[in-house]
């Protein structure tokens, strides 16, 4: 229920997942709420267009585990695969490769893990309202998500994630090869092991999503604004709003939500975040009528096959680059002899390829807080792989920070101090 219209005006810069998600909550709240954005929310420009549809509530497992930095090597070098680095960008990469590594030992891995899971834990809890308020609840869909393996002994391999789900709560069943059949034939009998998550929802389509909980915002009274944000405007030591091409916009208080894009608005404040574009890939085959149910991870080739409205499609591929570079279509061209492999005779005709800036962080988790020298901007950014699965929560979370009031969650693993 929206409550009594408060006087104080939020400007939320950004308007993908997270940003549309926060407008809602914020409206909610009685704020008077502008979100300002060049891009339509929804529209294939932003990165959660692009999303694989995951909606995990036991996601818990950081990019980085132990034993990474033995095969990231490898990982570079192989031209087929999960990770891509372009040699000019490698002194922009370096130092958050390094930290990235950095955090992937156990003693660390266990506290990101617990970020993790308090904030995906709520992620269906919170997102059940906005789609039955929006009418889209056909976009959440319960069928749980399956790790694949083509190695018999896989899940044996996994046994660190394995015991970080369970210990944090999150069922898991170990399927052999008969076991997958069942679940799901879709997919070659190469792949012939695997850890299943029956609790694991996911969204046919996150484009669709992010509209409907922006029209949700903009029917409450949320303004959506097409124009850049060139910068945070402070008089003396104050945010007193955003710097556009179109003039200045005013608020009381501003939320920074611009995902890849946020680091350099974080800045003006005194924040600090490493922050890089995990610029993702995917594909998009409108004729493979596979029968495929659930989201499927090859466990071992690092990609994500989900089922969509508009088809099949394949992500996974992450390349460490600037925002502003031009795309490099060979990382998405790779997903599609993935998909011959795990799909044999489907119709891969008609392929669609797209590529969003993910905003990543080391440590695999966001930066959620009121900036701590400016107590009117929250910050909202880095949930990397993660954003879809993340935003109904985040989204809560800024609300709650702006009325002052205890956040649902202790979000003190958020904290950009930890860097």
């Amino acid at each position: 229920m929206t409550q009594p219209r408060r006087s104080e005006k939020v400007i939320v810069i950004g308007a993908g997942i997270i940003g549309v998600c926060a407008a809602n909550a914020l409206v909610d709240e009685g704020f008077a709420v502008e979100v300002v954005d060049p891009l339509d929310p929804g529209s294939p420009g932003q990165c959660s267009y692009g999303n694989a549809g995951g909606l995990s509530p036991g996601s818990c497992i950081p990019n980085a585990m132990p034993g990474i930095a033995a095969q990231v090597p490898g990982m570079l070098l192989d031209p087929e695969g999960p990770i891509g680095l372009r040699l000019l960008d490698l002194p922009h990469a370096l130092p958050w490769l390094l930290r990235f590594l950095a955090n992937s030992r156990l003693s660390r891995v266990k506290r990101i893990s617990d970020g993790m899971i308090a904030l995906n834990r709520l992620t269906l809890t919170c997102y059940e309202p906005l789609v039955k308020e929006a009418g889209c609840e056909d976009l959440i869909v319960h069928r749980g998500q399956l790790f694949a393996y083509e190695n018999p002994k896989g899940p044996e391999g996994s046994a660190l994630s394995i015991a970080m789900r369970r210990e944090r709560g999150v069922k898991v069943e170990i399927l052999d090869a008969r076991q997958m059949r069942e679940l799901e034939p879709a997919i070659s009998p190469a792949y012939c092991a695997g850890v299943f998550l029956p609790e694991q929802g996911q969204c046919p389509n996150p484009g669709r999503l992010v509209s409907a909980i922006a029209r949700l915002a903009s029917d409450k009274g949320a303004v959506f604004t097409r124009r850049s944000v060139r910068a945070l405007v402070l008089e003396q030591g104050r945010v007193v709003g955003v710097s556009t091409e179109a003039g200045v916009i005013s608020a009381d208080k501003v939320v920074i939500a611009a995902g890849a894009f946020s680091a350099p608005f974080a800045r003006q404040v005194g924040v600090r975040v490493p922050l890089i574009s995990e610029r993702g890939y995917h594909i998009m085959l409108p004729n493979a009528d596979t029968g495929l149910k659930v989201n499927v991870n090859a466990a071992e080739r690092k990609f994500v096959a989900a089922p969509m409205e508009g088809g099949l499609r394949l992500s996974g591929t992450v390349e460490f680059a600037r925002p502003e570079a031009a795309p490099n279509w060979r990382r998405a061209d790779i997903l599609l002899s993935q998909a011959r492999h795990m799909f044999h005779g489907a119709d891969l005709g008609g392929m669609e390829r797209w590529m969003g800036n993910r905003p990543g962080t080391p440590d695999s988790i966001p930066v959620i807080e009121v900036a701590p020298r400016h107590d009117n901007v929250i910050l909202a950014f880095g949930h990397g792989h993660q954003g879809l699965m993340g935003g109904s929560v985040t989204g809560r979370l800024v609300a709650e920070l702006a009325a002052g009031r205890p956040t649902s969650i202790d979000i003190s693993h958020f904290r950009s101090s930890r860097f």
